[in-house]
Formats: C-alpha cells, structure tokens, sequence
C-alpha cells in the first residue's frame, strides 16, 4: 500500500492546513478538524495529496458532497502543476508519436497518482474560486468521442474568460500540464 511514514504525513497536514487556513474564500462553511479526521483515516488518499504536493498541484479543499461525505480537493497552484506539464494526453496518444516523444502522458500521471484529470464542469467550478492558469493551460478529462477521432481537451484562462479547447492527444507543450482532484 502507498502509505507516508509518519513524519512525511505530519508535514504534509501542517502545509494542508496552512493553506486552508490562508484560502477560506475556497471553502467558507467547512472545518479543518473535520477534514483533518478524515485524512488520519485514509493514508492512501493522504499519499495521493503528497504526490499532488511535490509535483507543484498545491491541493486545497474546495468542496463537500454531503451525500457521499467526502471532501474534495484539488489542485490550486495559480499556474499548471509545473511537475505535470509537458505531457500528451494519454498513452495510445504517446504511443503514436514518431518523433520527439514526451516523457509521459498525463492519464497515466493522474492514475499513478491516484487522482482524476478535472472534468471541464470541476475546472469552470475551480475558476469560478479565483482565477487560474493565465500562462499555462491544463489538460481536461476528454469526452471519448473526441479522443475516438484523435483530439483531447483542455483548458485556461486569457483574457479574464475560461476558454475550453481542444488540440491533436499526442500535442504536449511545456506550458501544458493538468490539474487533478481527489475526494476524501
């Protein structure tokens, strides 16, 4: 099981708290000591948030569903999580470039993670918290039939509007990463 040790989850708890203490505008009814019970309870999902940590996400709560009690984070860096950017869409997309291929695609990132690409309903959500990715732009969890005719989609913000595009999968840009959610 991908677990922390014991003083990794200390650190990343006091860095979770801080920014939520610092960011109420994203969570304005919720409370720490709840969602701090919640991740002693589940040191997977606690693993998933450290890895949406060290590779620049910055995850915050930004939502509660009463009905599945889960707390749902996801990742508030102002910009792409700069240690998920220059990656295509998926492996089929990977796997279909000749030349120049990227390190990674970002569904295979996202499930090694253990968290979901934002659909484009969780990113207008997230954009309508504060404003992101004015220089970089994310990619979206992609309807299949566009992924069936080779495009995938993705998103960013220019021009105080959320724009919604699509490019060829197999694209990657450094300026492109993706943003992820987790609910706990």
């Amino acid at each position: 099981m991908k677990k922390l040790v014991s003083t990794e989850s200390e650190a990343l708890i006091k860095v979770l708290k801080t920014r939520f203490e610092n960011n109420t505008h994203r969570h304005q009814s919720l409370e720490w000591s709840k969602i701090k019970a919640k991740l002693d309870q589940n040191p997977k999902k606690l693993w998933s948030l450290n890895e949406m940590e060290k590779s620049g996400g910055e995850p915050d709560v930004v939502d509660y569903n009463k009905q599945t009690d889960e707390y749902i984070f996801y990742d508030c860096s102002k910009e792409s999580p700069s240690g998920r950017r220059s990656a295509c869409y998926d492996l089929e997309a990977l796997e279909s470039r000749k030349k120049f291929k990227p390190e990674n695609n970002a569904i295979d990132m996202a499930k090694m993670m253990g968290i979901d690409i934002l659909t484009v309903e969780e990113y207008q959500y997230l954009q309508k918290l504060e404003t992101f990715d004015l220089k970089t732009s994310s990619w979206l969890k992609t309807p299949q039939n566009i992924r069936k005719l080779g495009g995938a989609i993705f998103g960013d913000n220019r021009f105080e509007n959320v724009f919604i595009y699509h490019n060829g999968a197999e694209s990657y840009y450094a300026g492109r990463g993706f943003r992820g959610s987790l609910r706990v």
